[in-house]
């Protein structure tokens, strides 16, 4: 049975500096909770109280709630309204799929006289006839039934009939309670034989599968029994994690050769098609901090930790752990791991400044016949050193020197021809 504590209660009001007495709004629901204790005495000044989905089974301890507004008791094992007479603030009351088939205890709200929104959907009394005109003319005080208004003219004709509806819905009620006490009765007795015979030797899994399968009613017995099964399923998985964290990994064979280890469980792609690397791209977790990744890449395998988790993959053929590098992606947080291959041929690369300087120092020589055949260059002989019409391009950016003055002996004359010219009169004179 899960009870209400203090630090159940403090964790649920962080916003408040984990003050209790002036709390206004607490939220207590899923919290499998089967009894109401203590909350009038830690929070006297609750407002609003939400305690859903719970396996709260009676309405108690609620008389010193004097501010409280709106309480929310939806799903579950209510069978009666009872003890909220001193919540004299209360205006919302939500029953939702309880068991209440006792509607006449809705007369004890009657003193409740600022409550003007009831919920009993999903409860058996909404079955009975008349049921609304009942509660509606019980209540007089209410605004809204099941979140549907109420007109003046119902409630008038509800006022009218009372006394009548109330005869009827007496006789429901009690047709009711024989047929709830057998339910009672047989759910007890059979819920108990099946645990003692039929899942007693059963495997957990089975048990659960065929549990899930059968049908069940809608009783507060049944809800309990869900419960019940619900914490065992949860204890096994916990002893499931706790055997898994017992375990000790080992990471070699007897013989030297790593294991492929992923107690992490994440997925992974290996690339193996690259003759010059391997490359892991490794799926972790995308929010998960870097920091509590660490990568292990050795010559014939890769192991990487996460949050304490084992990745080890063997590799088929030895790796470069130098060159070997490790990035991880800033959108999808996963891990590529790049492993150059030992044996892998690396052409290292040229420098393009030698290039450029061989070229400008020496040029292709060729024999004469070389140059008769292909015309690839002007130079007959072979010759030692650069050519001479080889242009040095190291001196394009210093200064031509300026003259400062000019030779008188240097002359200015026109070209002479040559030795075998021969001067046609007849051709007149170039102008």
């Amino acid at each position: 049975m899960v009870r209400i504590t203090v630090d159940m209660v403090r964790k649920k009001a962080e916003h408040h500096d984990c003050l209790l007495a002036p709390l206004e709004e607490i939220a207590l629901h899923q919290e499998n909770i089967e009894k109401v204790e203590f909350i009038q005495d830690w929070c006297p000044k609750l407002k609003i109280l939400l305690m859903q989905s719970n396996l709260i089974a009676k309405i108690e301890n609620f008389n010193k709630l004097k501010h409280l507004v709106y309480l929310n008791l939806a799903l579950n094992n209510i069978e009666v309204i009872e003890n909220l007479e001193r919540c004299e603030s209360l205006e919302k009351l939500d029953l939702t799929l309880n068991f209440i088939g006792e509607i006449v205890s809705v007369e004890s709200l009657t003193g409740n006289y600022n409550l003007s929104n009831l919920y009993l959907t999903g409860n058996p009394c909404t079955d009975y006839d008349n049921y609304r005109d009942f509660v509606i003319g019980t209540l007089p005080q209410l605004n809204y039934l099941d979140g549907n208004d109420i007109d003046r003219s119902e409630r008038i004709k509800a006022l009218q009939n009372l006394p009548m509806i109330r005869s009827d819905i007496l006789f429901e009620q009690e047709n009711y309670r024989h047929k709830r006490a057998k339910q009672k009765t047989r759910l007890e007795r059979d819920i108990q034989s099946k645990w003692d015979n039929e899942y007693k030797d059963l495997d957990p899994e089975e048990r659960n599968k065929r549990f899930w399968a059968e049908k069940c009613e809608h009783a507060p017995e049944v809800r309990h029994e869900i419960e019940k099964m619900r914490q065992l399923k949860l204890k096994s998985y916990e002893t499931e994690e706790k055997k898994e964290e017992k375990r000790v990994y080992k990471f070699f064979a007897p013989d030297g050769r790593p294991y492929n280890i992923n107690q992490a469980k994440i997925d992974f792609l290996f690339n193996a098609d690259d003759p010059e690397k391997y490359v892991l791209d490794l799926a972790v977790y995308k929010y998960m901090d870097s920091n509590l990744v660490d990568v292990d890449v050795q010559p014939n395998y890769v192991r990487v930790m996460i949050k304490d988790k084992i990745f080890q993959l063997h590799l088929p053929v030895e790796v470069d752990t130098t060159n070997s590098t490790a990035k991880r992606s800033q959108i999808t947080g996963h891990l590529l791991v790049t492993m150059p291959k030992a044996n892998a041929v690396i052409k290292k690369p040229l420098d393009p400044k030698k290039e450029i300087k061989n070229a400008q120092l020496y040029s292709d020589h060729k024999p004469k016949d070389c140059h008769e055949h292909y015309g690839q260059t002007k130079r007959e002989y072979l010759e030692i050193g650069p050519a001479d019409n080889v242009l040095d391009f190291t001196k394009m950016t210093q200064p031509r020197p300026t003259p400062q003055y000019i030779d008188s002996r240097m002359k200015l004359s026109g070209k002479q021809p040559s030795p075998d010219f021969v001067d046609n009169p007849e051709v007149p004179d170039l102008i």
